[in-house]
């Protein structure tokens, strides 16, 4: 199987370059899954095309560059927000799955008409969760990784999403909508802390079986 995935922007002065990143984590975990990736380069004119062309069966929205939009933004990268934008207006038109990683959950939830929110002691850091008793795909989580300053509380997302994972001050770490198959955890799967397994058979279940089972 085939799977884009969205890269990171950085800025390499000395160069005078702007990079397209992917951390290798990824790979190597995909691999694992019988998933091929296929990253997409930002600055395309039209990534929706080019979208088209790859023939993949679905779509992640990786970590990495705060959205443009927010105040105070660290290394924000406004070619990735309209590639991410571009590639979410085809997904939600061919009932595309998609996974949304950290800053992926993030441009979800805000393509989709919700708000964001600073969140102290989310930044590179583990803390406890709590999963949906009514979905199975969540309800095992009990620690999660966390590499985030700004997140989404309950009252900031958007209304076609459900909440399925909780951290401990209420933010909202896991969602799914409640009609396309797309899903979004502010984890990194990629950054494995006692999760492996949990993430190996989400992932599995989202692409493999193309739906959710929590809507």
């Amino acid at each position: 199987m085939r799977i884009a995935i969205t890269q990171r922007v950085e800025s390499i002065p000395g160069y005078d370059e702007r990079r397209d990143c992917l951390d290798q984590r990824w790979s190597a975990l995909m691999e694992g899954l019988e998933i091929d990736l296929v990253p997409v380069p930002n600055g395309l004119r039209s990534p929706s095309n080019w979208l088209e062309r790859q023939e993949v069966a679905g779509l992640i929205l990786s970590g990495g560059n705060d959205l443009s939009h927010l105040p105070g933004a660290t290394n924000p990268s406004p070619e990735r927000d309209f590639t991410e934008r571009e590639l979410l207006g085809l997904a939600q038109a061919l009932s595309m799955p998609v996974l949304g990683v950290c800053r992926g959950m993030q441009a979800l939830n805000h393509f989709l008409g919700g708000s964001l929110v600073r969140l102290p002691g989310h930044a590179n850091g583990p803390h406890g969760a709590l999963g949906s008793s009514r979905c199975e795909w969540f309800s095992e989580y009990q620690q999660l990784n966390s590499f985030h300053s700004w997140g989404i509380m309950p009252d900031n997302l958007a209304a076609n999403l459900l909440a399925q994972v909780w951290a401990d001050d209420g933010s909202i770490e896991a969602f799914v909508h409640d009609r396309l198959p797309w899903a979004a955890i502010m984890w990194h799967p990629e950054r494995p802390v006692g999760n492996t397994a949990l993430d190996a058979r989400f992932i599995r279940q989202l692409f493999f079986g193309k739906g959710t089972s929590c809507a």
